[in-house]
């Protein structure tokens, strides 16, 4: 059981828990779940965590498939730049580890972006706390229960 999996829980959102092996030579965390889920890597999405402005932490939810703008984050977050954060800053403020690390049950509630591609799916799968542990659940409630909001985020390639 992780925060991300009690959250969907007591929040009584349908949801469904995957679990794999995690092959811990594995250079992409949300590729290796994709391919060992069967699922394509459009539908499984990253958490990235992103400081703006120098200031403040936000979170990214994207396909594993692309690439974060940091423009378009930023300007979806109403800020002037954004930046990766800091490894030991987002395990800080997430309470997860990098490849781990889940929209859902964080320990500071960050503001939230999900990519618009995750509307086009009945369901996605982001992490569920921990690698190989996957959660699947409606776009929709991912949002409502992050206060989360839609937009592009992803670099065209």
């Amino acid at each position: 059981m992780t925060p991300a999996i009690n959250l969907a829980r007591k929040a009584k959102i349908p949801h469904d828990v995957h679990e794999y092996v995690h092959d811990p030579s594995s250079e992409s965390y949300g590729l290796e779940a994709a391919e060992k889920l069967g699922v394509s890597p459009d539908r499984v999405f990253k958490t990235l965590v992103v400081s703006l402005d120098g200031r403040e932490l936000a979170v990214g939810v994207l396909p594993v498939s692309a690439l974060l703008s940091m423009k378009l984050i930023a300007k979806a977050a109403g800020a002037k730049k954004a930046a990766m954060a800091a490894p030991v800053e987002v395990e800080r403020a997430t309470g997860y580890v990098l490849g781990g690390v889940s929209p859902l049950g964080q320990k500071k509630r960050l503001k939230t972006i999900i990519d618009a591609s995750a509307r086009s799916f009945p369901t996605i799968y982001v992490s569920a706390g921990r690698r190989g542990l996957e959660i699947e659940l409606k776009p929709e409630d991912l949002a409502n229960l992050l206060s989360g909001s839609f937009a592009e985020l992803c670099q065209a390639v």
